[in-house]
């Protein structure tokens, strides 16, 4: 178990340990990940506070890759599910076998399923039913299963990392509203520039990558959550990010873009995420204090996947980014 930051001189001690490893991070990740600068810093930002993220991408863009190194940097133990129409919820929580006591009788025995993890990376997690997809939701939010009516509690730290392939629709369930609140980010991974392909090319080709060396340890990351949630942020700033989240809501209060564009707003855990996120994003900046930057800098991966768009926004090639672009310069800044 790790121990209470309960002193001024623990956080400090923390808050330095964060800065200082940020820079160590970002070098061990290189050897193997060549720019996604952007999405590694959210993914960053989220373990820092203890929240999942969805990662949206084409295929071959190194999503694994990336949620494995990070685990790896952090020593903690990763698995992968390959998330198929087929796949049942028990393929992913575990199920009871009948078994040998020994004494001539049976017993029931739970076996763990993969999600007895510390990252779970859910490969392609829009290609299976949703049934199965549920099967995460009390993982996510309770950080347990249930099995036959028995708690099991999972080894903390937990993240669901998931992915969806953006461009195969065909055959998939999208993921619902419900489920998709439950995740901090939405990190979207993009192709790289001409440069930084040329970079991956040659790396791949040319030998085996450098081995990442962990640099952190599971009670590490547990108080590093600790400290995230004792970050000072004005009551301005938690205004600010509230007020981004109800300008999302068409309604008579709404923009005309929200009402014409939007079919649903984000919720309360919007701005929930966006304070929780902006801490850990000033901690990793080396900052004890939050600003109105790291709010707005946190946006598009906060909301892109709760603001859900209507027809009338595909029709006119309107996009959920474009849609959060206005909504940053609709809502005023606090004061700085």
């Amino acid at each position: 178990m790790t121990q209470a930051v309960d002193t001024y001189e623990d956080e400090r001690r923390i808050v330095g340990k964060i800065h200082e490893g940020r820079a160590r991070i970002e070098r061990e990740l290189a050897k193997v990940i060549v720019g996604q600068a952007e999405a590694t810093s959210q993914l960053l930002t989220a373990l820092f506070a203890g929240g999942h993220c969805l990662i949206t991408g084409a295929p071959g863009l190194a999503k694994t890759l990336l949620v494995r190194t990070i685990a790896q940097v952090f020593h903690l133990d990763f698995r992968r599910i390959q998330f198929t129409p087929d796949l049942m919820p028990a393929d992913i929580t575990g199920t009871e076998i009948l078994e040998d006591a020994g004494d001539g009788r049976r017993r029931m025995q739970f076996v763990k399923g993969p999600i007895f993890a510390n990252v779970i990376l859910a490969d392609e997690i829009n290609r299976t039913p949703p049934k199965t997809q549920a099967a995460l939701l009390e993982a996510m939010q309770e950080h347990q299963v249930t099995a036959a009516g028995v708690r099991y509690p999972l080894e903390e730290p937990f993240f669901v990392l998931a992915t969806q392939n953006p461009i195969e629709m065909e055959g998939t369930y999208p993921l619902p509203e419900a489920q998709l609140d439950r995740f901090l980010f939405n990190v979207v991974v993009d192709y790289l520039p001409e440069d930084d392909e040329v970079a991956v090319v040659q790396q791949t080709t040319s030998g085996r990558p450098e081995k990442v060396e962990p640099l952190f340890s599971g009670e590490d990351v547990l108080e590093f959550h600790e400290v995230v949630r004792k970050v000072p942020v004005a009551e301005p700033l938690v205004r600010y990010a509230v007020k981004l989240a109800a300008a999302s809501r068409p309604g008579p209060d709404a923009p005309r873009f929200v009402n014409e564009w939007v079919s649903w707003g984000a919720g309360l855990r919007a701005p929930q995420s966006l304070v929780l996120g902006a801490k850990a994003r000033a901690l990793l900046s080396g900052r004890f204090h939050v600003a109105v930057d790291d709010v707005r800098a946190l946006a598009h991966p906060t909301l892109r996947h709760r603001v859900l768009l209507g027809y009338r926004a595909e029709a006119d090639g309107v996009t959920v980014d474009s849609v959060i672009d206005r909504l940053l310069e609709h809502v005023k800044e606090p004061i700085r």
